[in-house]
Parts: C-alpha cells; sequence; structure tokens
C-alpha cells in the first residue's frame, strides 16, 4: 500500500493491527502516529478534534477497562491508497470494570459489547472516524438503565446547560473526508432494503431477510428469524415516526473467502413523538448515528438473502438528547 507501513499486508491488516497496538499493546502513544494531529473523532455524545482529546480519551478508557480487548470481526472498506481508504470496523470488545469512569464507581463485572468504527486513512494515518458503541449493552450488563446512565452524566457534567452536547449536524465538525463509498451492488442492495422499512415498508423483511437470519442489536440483544428483525426496526421507526432517515455512507465489497457483505451508516433525525423503544413520546428533538454490517448468502438455489445483521446506535446518547429537553 503506497504511503503505509509495509509491515501491513492490505488495509484490513492496517486496521486490525493498529486497534490491538493501540489498546491491547499498550501502545496509546502511537496514536501520534497513526491519527492524524487535526482528526475528526464523532460519537453519538460528543465530537472531539485532535489526536491529543483521542488519547485522552482512550486512557480514560483503559482506566476503566484496563485489561479491555477488541476482536475485529470484520473490516469492510471502499476507496484506494492514492485517494485514500474508509474501513467499516466492527469489533466485538471485552473488558472488566475495575475503574472509575461513565458508568461510576468500578464494580468487577465483565462486559462484552460490540462496536462499530468507520476511519478514513491516508499516508498511514487516520484523520475522519466515526465511532458507535453499544453504551446501551454495558449499561445493562453494568446493572444500569441506558436512561440512568444519561441522567448521571447530565448530573455530572454541570446539568444542562453545562453537559457535553451529543453529536448532532450542528456539533459536527467537517473533515478532510467526504466520500459516500462505493457503487457496489451488495451496498445497494442494502441501503435499499433500510430505506423501505424505515419507509414502513416490513413486507420487504421476509423477502430481504433469510428466515433464520441472525441479528445483533444495541442493548447486546441478540434475535433469530424473521419476526426479532422486524421488532428491532419496527421498535425504532416506532419511537421516531416522522424522522427521517438518510444512508449517509454504503460500502459493498464481495470478497475472496467472505459473504458478499455490506457497511452502511446512516441518520435518523426527528422528533421523539411515538410509542416505541424509547418509552412514552416526550416530542424532543433527537439525531441519531447508526452503523449497519450485514452479510448475504443463499442456502438453497434461490436469491441471495441477508442472513446476518448486525446494527448499532447508542442508547445513551439518545437518552441524553431527551433528557436534556425534557428534564
Amino acid at each position: 500500500m503506497k504511503g503505509f507501513s509495509q509491515k501491513f499486508k492490505d488495509f484490513p491488516d492496517y486496521i486490525l493491527g493498529i486497534t490491538k497496538e493501540i489498546w491491547e499493546d499498550r501502545g496509546v502513544a502511537t496514536l501520534n502516529e497513526y491519527y492524524g494531529k487535526d482528526m475528526v473523532l464523532r460519537m453519538p455524545l460528543g465530537v472531539c478534534r485532535g489526536n491529543r482529546e483521542v488519547i485522552a480519551n482512550t486512557m480514560s478508557t483503559l482506566a476503566e477497562f484496563p485489561d479491555r480487548q477488541l476482536l475485529g470481526e470484520d473490516v469492510i472498506w471502499s476507496g484506494n491508497d492514492t485517494d485514500g481508504m474508509l474501513s467499516s470496523h466492527r469489533l466485538y470488545c471485552t473488558g472488566t470494570n475495575l475503574g472509575a469512569g461513565m458508568f461510576g464507581e468500578p464494580t468487577g463485572k465483565v462486559v462484552h459489547f460490540r462496536a462499530i468504527a468507520d476511519c478514513y486513512a491516508i499516508n498511514n494515518a487516520i484523520t475522519d472516524e466515526w465511532l458507535v458503541r453499544d453504551y446501551g449493552g454495558i449499561a445493562r450488563q453494568m446493572g444500569w438503565t441506558p436512561r440512568e446512565v444519561a441522567a448521571r452524566l447530565i448530573a455530572d457534567e454541570g446539568g444542562t446547560e453545562h453537559c457535553g452536547k451529543p453529536l448532532t449536524p450542528a456539533t459536527d465538525i467537517v473533515g478532510p473526508y467526504t466520500g459516500r463509498g462505493n457503487d457496489d451492488e451488495w451496498g445497494r442492495r442494502y441501503a435499499d432494503v433500510l430505506m423501505r422499512i424505515m419507509n414502513a415498508d416490513l413486507a420487504v423483511v421476509p423477502k430481504a431477510y433469510d428466515r433464520a437470519v441472525g441479528g445483533e442489536y444495541p442493548g447486546s440483544a441478540s434475535v433469530r428469524g424473521w419476526d426479532g428483525v422486524d421488532r428491532f426496526w419496527v421498535g425504532l421507526k416506532a419511537a421516531f415516526p416522522t424522522a427521517e432517515f438518510n444512508i449517509e455512507h454504503q460500502i459493498g465489497r464481495d470478497d475472496a473467502m467472505m459473504p458478499p457483505r455490506a457497511a452502511l451508516r446512516w441518520s435518523l433525525q426527528g422528533r421523539h413523538d411515538g410509542l416505541g423503544c424509547f418509552g412514552k413520546p416526550t416530542g424532543a428533538d433527537v439525531y441519531i448515528m447508526g452503523m449497519c454490517h450485514a452479510e448475504f448468502g443463499a442456502l438453497v438455489a434461490d436469491e441471495p438473502k441477508i442472513r446476518r445483521e448486525f446494527a448499532l446506535y447508542d442508547e445513551v446518547a439518545i437518552w441524553k438528547q431527551i433528557l436534556m429537553q425534557v428534564g
């Protein structure tokens, strides 16, 4: 790869390798090499700029979960080494809560959760990133609800007027990457499925998903079959029935030794004016950054369908937006 260290075999090896170096090998200082000085990191709970702030956040997380492991399940990517490459990196994370942090005093509990990070890299450095961690899953395993964690964050950060502001178009920062991914057919297929679901065409679920589909969703939830997929997406749509759904980034890939797969980053923006997975409607204006991976296959001689789906959004960040407006 032009501009990248020759110790990496390819772009997925670069993404998996630097993740292990930074987190598990305790090479936090390598963020000075692998992250651009003015890089932008967007998480649903807020936006930060510069690798110094990223290093500080990394140290804080390691203090909270010092034995954290990040197991890379997939890297779905687009681009080239001349213009830069965008990876959508799905991780299965484990760690023991041995230090104080955003979840309160240490509990000694072991947690398991997923995260998806979209990273733009060029010349051996990441200069733009979008990251969603399943904080709702962590909260539940620690004995809290996402709403309770959000309320405590607001209080600990000085109340609604002074607390950190979640990611919205108003708080976002435009970084160096403005691409939209690629035009591969698998990305197009998956984007069409989600657009139809979010436009209330629920009949697409049995048409587009394998009957034995496995779904991995926020709150460390695992489902099997059409009913589980339907309940997840209906719960989100019902909570924000008038919100606008947009596909922000789309990648499809068909690599050797791997199933055809797709990675999407999407947004849902609008009012919490329906009964769904966030309780009674509050009328709060909410912005959701979501990420999804899907794997396709045909178990019988038929049109390929989605056999595995991984979807993430941050429940804590959504509750924080709601509570900041309605108390």
